[in-house]
């Protein structure tokens, strides 16, 4: 048994520095204050001078720099440009000790000051604070600072409760609370008044008197830009979401509705849309209208009519996009390039009957595609029909090629990878644009350039909300498609020949359907039907003239219709 000398520790870890042992200790004192109001600012200045005169006062300590944040909350230790200049002194091997009033002026989300203290330790780097008396580098364990730090969190939630619970009250008493200003109006910070801006207001009537003129959103952006109106934020350039967003704003008719967004927790700061999950207060005649009662009401009725196939759905989730006709999105029109809408035709009457129209002519008038002509939703259906007997008659194996190829485009298709990708982005820029309010708020930006920077992201949450809207429906087709092929395949496998519109069928295999033609001397046809098949095969079918088609129906139910010989099936 060798004799073994114990030499005993003299020295603590919180002495050495980068390896080495040294008798001065670089200390970094950091102080903080969360609001600019002058007693707190006093505080500042108190808790300087106090850090200074203990620093000078101990031998063993030499004064690196003072670390102080003015007006920044606690909450967030990104915001605070002062500790974060003091973390990376830190890691530049610059400091070895920052002394700090309490673990609330430190941080007060327990995550961040675990993450900072764990951080500096590994440094040999140590962080006391005054209050509780803790020296990270001497303390047995963690479990006292977790305690300490969750308590100081604990304390910023009561805080913000608090507040909270005051500005409801201001709410509930008729007060505007984070109000800024809006197209049409200018607001007094100093009495908190709303007062008209006429040149401003003169838009906002344009707005509605097209709108309950019948003008849709998309239409009256376009005139707003091409007559060079600017936006609240200065832009020229109008949007249908713009235009919509004033549409729907009750102060346009001298109320006011408070409550509309609220935060969820006081650590990340995250904002939502309030679909009531919070108290709202609705103020009636706050303020001078610029349009009447009427006016806006008949606005929000039209807004209300158009936005009928969104009935039902939960406020804050967005509809997933159902193809609710078997021709919707697949129609043509030969002349425009347009697509066709369904309409009714003496609704109501024994005459009712289902046509398809191209969008130009009912949208924007006949001169937009004089040529274009309603066909009715039967004949599409009798000449699909008449389509798929060709296709059969003429390929004997052109179906089992169309379902292969149609199934290795569904293997190839690949929306989900992209839509989660486009979800990351939406949640990229609302950060970024939740940062940008922050920066606002603690006015390190000006109005001008948050406002340029707010629009842009607008901008760019718009185009990438249209694309996740255009991915879920892309694929919620290819679950569709895949469901219809198969049924497809069972109508092979049966060997059966269609006698009725069958829409599982369509879907599975047509492309899209041009309606009309231009013929080699020019002349229009209308009534000529090509369908266009997924694989690239098309053939075509005439449907009668219009006119001969009426005649026709009084003598028969069933009309029958002539199509061109096989030879022109490709």
């Amino acid at each position: 048994m060798h004799e073994v000398e114990v030499i005993r520790a003299n020295r603590k870890i919180s002495e050495r520095t980068a390896g080495k042992l040294t008798d001065i200790l670089r200390v970094a004192p950091y102080a903080r204050v969360s609001t600019d109001s002058e007693e707190q600012l006093s505080s500042y200045k108190s808790q300087v001078a106090y850090y200074t005169d203990l620093v000078e006062k101990r031998k063993d300590w030499v004064l690196v720099d003072i670390y102080a944040d003015e007006a920044i909350t606690g909450t967030q230790v990104t915001k605070r440009e002062n500790f974060q200049r003091m973390i990376n002194d830190c890691m530049d091997g610059k400091i070895d000790m920052i002394i700090t009033k309490s673990i609330s002026r430190f941080a007060r989300n327990t995550l961040d000051t675990l993450k900072y203290v764990r951080m500096l330790k590994e440094r040999n780097i140590a962080v006391f604070f005054e209050d509780e008396n803790i020296n990270t580098m001497t303390m047995d364990g963690e479990l006292l600072l977790v305690i300490l730090s969750s308590v100081a969190q604990q304390e910023v939630e009561n805080i913000s409760a608090n507040v909270k619970k005051g500005l409801k009250m201001k709410m509930k008493r008729g007060e505007l609370v984070g109000f800024q200003s809006c197209l049409g109006y200018d607001y007094d910070p100093t009495d908190k008044s709303i007062s008209i801006n006429e040149a401003e207001a003169n838009v906002v009537r344009y707005i509605f008197d097209r709108y309950v003129d019948g003008a849709g959103a998309y239409v009256i952006a376009k005139e707003l830009t091409s007559l060079g109106y600017k936006t609240r934020y200065g832009n020229t350039q109008w949007h249908d979401t713009t235009v919509l967003g004033i549409i729907k704003n009750e102060k346009y008719k001298g109320d006011v509705l408070q409550g509309k967004t609220f935060t969820v927790d006081p650590i990340s700061k995250r904002r939502l849309d309030n679909y009531g999950e919070e108290d709202q207060f609705y103020v009636k005649n706050h303020h001078e209208p610029i349009v009447s009662e009427e006016v806006f009401e008949k606005a929000q009725a039209i807004l209300s009519r158009r936005g009928i196939n969104r009935r039902g759905v939960e406020k804050g989730k967005r509809e997933k996009y159902s193809r609710k006709f078997a021709f919707s999105s697949k129609l043509e029109c030969a002349f425009c390039g347009g697509n066709l809408s369904r309409r009714n035709w003496h609704s109501g009457t024994v005459h009712e009957k289902v046509i398809w129209q191209c969008v130009a002519a009912t949208k924007k008038g006949k001169k937009y595609c004089p040529n274009s002509k309603a066909i009715e939703e039967k004949i599409l259906e009798d000449a699909f029909v008449e389509s798929y007997k060709l296709l059969c008659d003429n390929n004997s194996d052109v179906l089992d090629e169309l379902v292969k190829r149609m199934e290795a485009v569904l293997k190839s298709n690949d929306f989900q990878k992209r839509l989660v990708k486009v979800e990351n982005e939406i949640h990229a820029v609302e950060q970024k644009r939740n940062r940008l309010i922050d920066l606002h708020l603690e006015e390190k930006i000006d109005k001008a350039a948050y406002e340029k920077k707010y629009e842009e992201f607008e901008m760019i949450l718009d185009d990438l909300l249209s694309e996740k809207e255009q991915l879920e429906q892309s694929s919620q087709e290819e679950i569709d498609l895949g469901k219809r092929i198969e049924h497809f395949r069972k109508v092979l496998e049966k060997n059966e020949v269609l006698t009725t519109f069958d829409r599982c069928v369509f879907e599975s295999i047509v492309e899209k359907v041009i309606i009309g033609e231009v013929d080699k001397d020019g002349k229009p046809n209308p009534y000529k039907l090509t369908f266009v098949y997924k694989t690239g095969f098309y053939n075509a079918v005439q449907s009668k003239m219009h006119k001969q088609f009426k005649k026709k129906r009084r003598q028969n139910d069933v009309v029958d219709l002539p199509s061109y010989s096989s030879a022109d099936t490709c």
